[in-house]
């Protein structure tokens, strides 16, 4: 999952983007709403975090221009203001949620994942996949009786194989949603953390569940070894 986090103050958003990259998240930063509006344009982002005060335009208008361009990503608006007018200006302008500050991180991450949860009504806490099991609230892995430990980074890696199961990813796809906007194409580092997965994840059992696609990128599930599909 990748989040944008539009903030004009640099020590409040490193912080924010430190904690949600230590929950398993991409995340990148904007201090301005004339860039975070573009970033979020991209529609590279399962979330956006907008601050209300902006140097250069407010959140409800950046809020607002998003919506009128017909992006629907999630936005939660991050607002010092504690008056009723102001948080219900960022709802009519089409915010999902707001959050006063300060804050706990806690709460703000509780307030994500029920965001993200709204489009994925249908789905459980726990994605599987061949008696491989992910459990997204405890981050916790496991195949058959055994119990994998994961990196942050290698969770969201597999959290977002899982939830694109049997469909081919290339590292471009891979990039955009589970690393941050300095990721490097050209860089060999998605490879790596796909062959450390798949030595935990693979070693030992009989169903592989890691594929490379040749001059494509990599499916995750289970292939039929007679037809390959």
């Amino acid at each position: 999952m990748r989040i944008l986090i539009v903030e004009d103050n640099p020590k409040m958003a490193l912080a924010v983007q430190k904690g949600l990259t230590e929950h398993g998240f991409a995340a990148d930063v904007s201090n301005t709403g004339y860039e975070g509006e573009e970033l979020a344009s991209s529609d590279n982002y399962d979330l956006i975090l907008l601050d209300l005060m902006l140097p250069d335009r407010d959140g409800i208008e950046v809020c607002r221009n998003l919506r009128r361009r017909k992006i629907a990503t999630p936005v939660i608006m991050l607002t010092a203001l504690s008056a009723i007018e102001e948080k219900v200006d960022g709802l009519d302008a089409g915010a999902d949620d707001y959050i006063t500050k300060p804050f706990q991180f806690e709460e703000l991450l509780a307030r994500i994942r029920a965001i993200l949860r709204r489009g994925e009504a249908s789905e459980s806490r726990v994605l599987r996949c061949e008696g491989l099991e992910l459990d997204l609230y405890t981050r916790q892995a496991t195949r058959g009786d055994t119990s994998i430990e994961l990196s942050n980074k290698e969770f969201a890696l597999l959290e977002y194989l899982m939830r694109n199961q049997n469909r081919v990813l290339s590292r471009i796809q891979i990039g955009e949603k589970v690393w941050d906007m300095n990721f490097e194409p050209s860089s060999n580092v998605i490879d790596v953390y796909v062959s450390a997965l798949r030595r935990k994840l693979d070693r030992g059992f009989d169903t592989q569940l890691i594929h490379t696609i040749k001059g494509a990128g990599y499916r995750f599930g289970v292939i039929d070894a007679r037809t390959g599909v």
